[in-house]
């Protein structure tokens, strides 16, 4: 199965994923300036691979400087965690790592860097068991022959393991349970058309991709039964921070009274926040949408408003499918507390 990205010695082979689907490119990265570079213009993306790589990131920072002053890898950690503001694995990855080096203490170059070096691998491993843990609880609630929408990109590109909302889907699928898949498109980067259905396609999984204004389309007609994403973020009340065009998806589940889910690792749930008003939300380059992938579909000189995320109201989440066990969302909860009331 391909990898987003993996440690190999003390550099860290990237799949360089704005190249897909047309071209399969790895490159080793040695310089954690080149980590930055890589999350910054999306060839690693994904909130749990973003983390993973920040955490590898720091590792190759600390070993480009005195590793044994602290002092001097705590503004390193600063500039790795600003790379993009809204996923919060990304800090929260730094982080882990900086409490765990100022927890231990470790004495002389050598055993700073084992120990960042250490605690990235854990990091990535742990992804691991959290996709897989997310794709056997997802799964049960996924019948046979369903057909489900998802958005932007949640698969193995996305994270350390086999994915959030995809990974439940493959897990599904190795149960034998027949699927349709439709896959938005994700505008204005297209990760659902370049990422996802080439995803689906390797693992043999039916699946369809439709432009992001055909979602509630198929609903209407009654061609889809529920739809899974990721998230970058997610705050204590359950608002949602995800790829834009999200939101648009959620409210024509609830309209057409279509189950909406969200998976997400504990690790991108994030408590301190309550209110999704409170997520800083990145806007990109205008450039990506007035000429995407080099070609200008635009006026020059036009304004452009370009925010990479969106925010879906707890009040539209069914569920979340976590590492632990299916939590339900406020959607289902005011639906349960409605009907008793009749």
């Amino acid at each position: 199965m391909v990898k987003a990205l993996e440690r190999i010695d003390n550099r860290i082979r990237l799949l360089r994923q704005t190249r897909l689907p047309g071209e399969v490119i790895y490159d080793d990265l040695d310089d954690y300036r080149e980590i930055i570079a890589a999350i910054k213009c999306l060839d690693v993306r994904g909130a749990p691979a973003i983390g993973i790589a920040a955490a590898y990131g720091l590792a190759l920072a600390a070993a480009q400087t005195d590793a044994s002053n602290y002092e001097q890898i705590t503004p390193l950690a600063e500039e790795i965690k600003v790379a993009r503001p809204t996923a919060v694995n990304l800090a929260w990855a730094v982080d882990r790592v900086m409490t765990r080096l100022r927890d231990e203490k470790p004495q002389g170059n050598e055993a700073v860097l084992a120990l960042l070096w250490n605690e990235a691998e854990t990091i990535h491993e742990e992804d691991r068991r959290l996709c897989q843990a997310m794709g056997e609880h997802g799964a049960t609630i996924i019948p046979d022959k369903a057909r489900i929408l998802t958005h932007c990109n949640t698969g193995v590109l996305a994270t350390g393991g086999i994915g959030t909302a995809l990974g439940v889907i493959y897990t599904a699928h190795q149960q034998g349970k027949k699927l349709e898949v439709f896959a938005d498109e994700t505008r204005p980067l297209l990760q659902g058309a370049r990422l996802t259905t080439w995803e689906l396609m390797q693992a043999g999984i039916p699946c369809k991709l439709i432009c992001d204004s055909a979602a509630a389309t198929l609903m209407r007609q009654r061609k889809v039964d529920l739809a899974i994403v990721g998230a970058d973020r997610i705050t204590a009340r359950g608002d949602v921070a995800n790829k834009i065009g999200t939101y648009s998806v959620a409210v024509a589940c609830n309209h057409h009274d279509i189950p909406f889910y969200v998976a997400a690792p504990y690790s991108t749930f994030d408590e301190a926040l309550t209110s999704g008003d409170d997520i800083p939300i990145e806007e990109r380059h205008a450039e990506e949408i007035t000429e995407g992938f080099g070609r200008r579909t635009a006026p020059e000189h036009i304004d452009v408003y370009a925010p990479a995320f969106d925010i879906t109201p707890a009040e539209l989440v069914t569920g979340f499918i976590t590492d632990q066990g299916i939590r339900p969302g406020k959607r289902q909860a005011s639906q349960v507390k409605k009907s008793s009331q009749v």
